[in-house]
């Protein structure tokens, strides 16, 4: 696969990028193709627990069982990922055993395919070739993502944890450049 932006890789937001809605964001992209691009903050937790919201999903929610804020497109809408048993199957899978959840479906016999599972409200997309240029403008790290990082117990230590992860030059990005 190529090593740029598609389906299953993680976005990881540049010190410098310069939208607030994306700082120290790391997003994962669920869908990449000719019409644009789109996915989920996996580490922005909000303070809606997840009960509240859709009240069943809770039992199979991840810790911490908020609704996570999947980015600023949307918000009034909800994007589920979850990670199946082994052989189940996904409405759309967007890494080995991690996809799309359909919340229709009632969360107890969901919970029969389902280990666990994170519900996003909005999301983050991109217009054709705008994810491109953001990228191209040092807005935005494009790496490999680990099916934990969707589901990460700590999601407010997860953009230094998957820079630190890809070794090398990450290990010293700062997280305020303006300090250096």
């Amino acid at each position: 696969m190529p090593d740029g932006p598609h389906a299953g890789r993680l976005l990881v937001a540049t010190p410098d990028l310069p939208d607030p809605n994306f700082a120290h964001a790391v997003v994962l992209l669920i869908e990449h193709n000719d019409e644009g691009a789109f996915g989920v903050i996996v580490n922005r937790p909000s303070d809606v627990p997840l009960a509240s919201a859709l009240p069943g999903w809770e039992q199979l929610a991840a810790d911490p069982p908020q609704v996570f804020v999947g980015g600023p497109v949307q918000q009034d809408g909800a994007v589920a990922l979850g990670r199946a048993h082994a052989g189940a199957a996904l409405a759309k899978d967007v890494l080995p055993s991690v996809g799309v959840v359909d919340l229709e479906q009632d969360p107890v016999l969901a919970g029969v395919d389902l280990e666990t599972v994170r519900v996003f409200a909005g999301y983050a997309g991109w217009s054709p070739g705008q994810l491109e240029s953001e990228i191209a403008d040092g807005g935005w790290f494009v790496v490999d993502a680990e099916p934990a990082d969707v589901f990460s117990d700590d999601p407010d230590d997860l953009w230094r944890t998957v820079l630190h992860r890809q070794g090398g030059v990450f290990r010293t990005v700062p997280e305020d450049p303006s300090l250096n």
